[in-house]
């Protein structure tokens, strides 16, 4: 199974979410992130998330606090490929400005201001978690139109 990361930058009661413009989960707020890829770099998965926020916002993340881990897979088969574990870190301090990238269009949003509707339909099972300062490990099971067949959250 790939794996990804997921990184959330959070500040004075704020959270960072960016709008997904383009490739999988376009159209929808979330982190920052993607796939572990040696071949741009990464040695590991830390270095996967500091490697993407900085190619999809534009800020280089300091001290990224490991805060969960989600398995998610997918029923239909033709949907395997997206099968992943998912690394999620939380960062309070960065260098750099934040700016749009052609990928993300970011966006703060305070805690009770967070457009569920228009995120991937389990962030609202765990991301009041990670905003209570706890961490997690999760299995979410999609089927058709991303909907959730079965999910478990785990505080660790």
């Amino acid at each position: 199974m790939k794996q990804t990361t997921l990184c959330l930058l959070i500040k004075d009661g704020r959270i960072l979410l960016a709008m997904k413009k383009r490739g999988f989960g376009s159209g929808r707020w979330n982190g920052t992130g993607g796939k572990f890829d040696p071949e741009k770099g990464d040695k590991n998965i830390l270095e996967t998330a500091v490697r993407e926020t900085k190619e999809e916002i534009g800020v280089q993340i300091k001290d990224p606090e490991k805060a969960g881990l989600f398995h998610f897979k997918f029923a239909d088969a033709d949907k395997e490929k997206w099968n992943q574990d998912v690394f999620l870190f939380v960062a309070k301090d960065w260098i750099g400005e934040i700016t749009e990238s052609e990928e993300m269009a970011p966006k703060w949003f305070f805690f009770n201001e967070i457009p569920y509707k228009d995120m991937w339909p389990d962030d609202i099972h765990w991301l009041p978690h990670i905003l209570e300062g706890k961490k997690l490990e999760a299995d979410f099971l999609f089927g058709d139109g991303d909907k959730i067949l079965d999910y478990n959250v785990k505080i660790i």
